[in-house]
């Protein structure tokens, strides 16, 4: 694996690499404290044989909470030696300053209409506005032709998506999205739990029983009835729940109640202690 700060250093060694044989680029974005949900996507990159471009940046822009910021985890050289063993090609490590040399207020903003306003947008104002300044900065200095994505961001993919046809790169870059890695439990891998206590893990397994709850509800046709039962859950499991919801999976307009003619997704945020989580269910 060749390790990279510098944008100018990734895109000399990118080009010299495509100058000597056709490859296909995949490019996975993280903010690092890897675990196997980040690897999944490594994997994904490689089953479809790229040149697998892996980024690790704390980007300051998409925190709504300055202490969220300051509290992400930094584990970069647990992080390194998991990519190494994932067979990770390119690591990319760049600061601040590469990324926004000319400062945060002079990259280019983006419009993602009502994703902006339901759930996760509704929930932190402007982080949608900072994913979509540092996915366009990084696809600009990556340039890949596949960008691999986690599913339990289910919202940020569609931003992301959002933001691709915006930067008119659809014939550039093509999406893939990759299944939410969990743990025996059920619990969706984040790099936020690695700041739960063990009897706060243990805790948080209510989200996912939530969803499992109205997954199972799905044949009754009350979403209302199935929604209540998991606000109890979650009340008994001291889960402070932002919001249970249930939504188009295609475009995550949504839903009042269960429809049988569309896909449905249903989509939750809670805290646990102090830490704040989200996860999704097709159904």
């Amino acid at each position: 694996m060749v390790i990279f700060k510098k944008a100018a250093d990734l895109q000399a060694f990118i080009a010299m690499k495509r100058s000597e044989e056709p490859l296909k680029l995949g490019f996975i974005p993280t903010m690092g404290a890897l675990h196997e949900g980040h690897l999944s996507l490594i994997a994904a990159a490689k089953k479809q044989h790229c040149l697998t471009v892996c980024s690790i940046f704390v980007n300051p822009t998409q925190f709504n909470d300055p202490e969220d910021f300051k509290k992400y985890p930094s584990t970069l050289p647990a992080d390194t030696e998991a990519l190494l063993n994932a067979h990770c090609d390119i690591l990319f490590i760049p600061d601040v300053q590469e990324i926004y040399p000319d400062g945060f207020d002079a990259v280019k903003s983006y419009s993602f209409a009502y994703l902006e306003t339901i759930f996760e947008g509704a929930q932190r104002p402007g982080h949608f506005q900072g994913v979509g300044k540092v996915v366009a900065r990084l696809l600009e200095l990556v340039q890949p032709q596949y960008l691999f994505l986690g599913q339990k961001d289910a919202q940020q993919c569609l931003v992301i998506k959002a933001l691709i046809k915006q930067m008119n790169w659809e014939h550039k870059t093509a999406v893939v999205i990759v299944p939410t890695v969990r743990n025996e439990q059920g619990l969706a891998l984040s790099s936020r739990n690695l700041r739960l206590s063990e009897a706060e893990q243990k805790q948080a397994l209510a989200l996912y029983q939530s969803l499992q709850l109205i997954k199972a509800a799905k044949s009754n046709n009350n979403f209302e009835h199935a929604k209540q039962a998991c606000i109890a859950l979650l009340q008994q499991n001291n889960c402070e729940l932002e919001y249970l919801a249930l939504a188009d999976a295609a475009s995550l307009q949504p839903l009042s109640d269960f429809d049988r003619q569309k896909e449905m997704m249903v989509v939750i945020a809670a805290r646990v202690g102090a830490v704040r989580l989200i996860d999704n269910l097709y159904i």
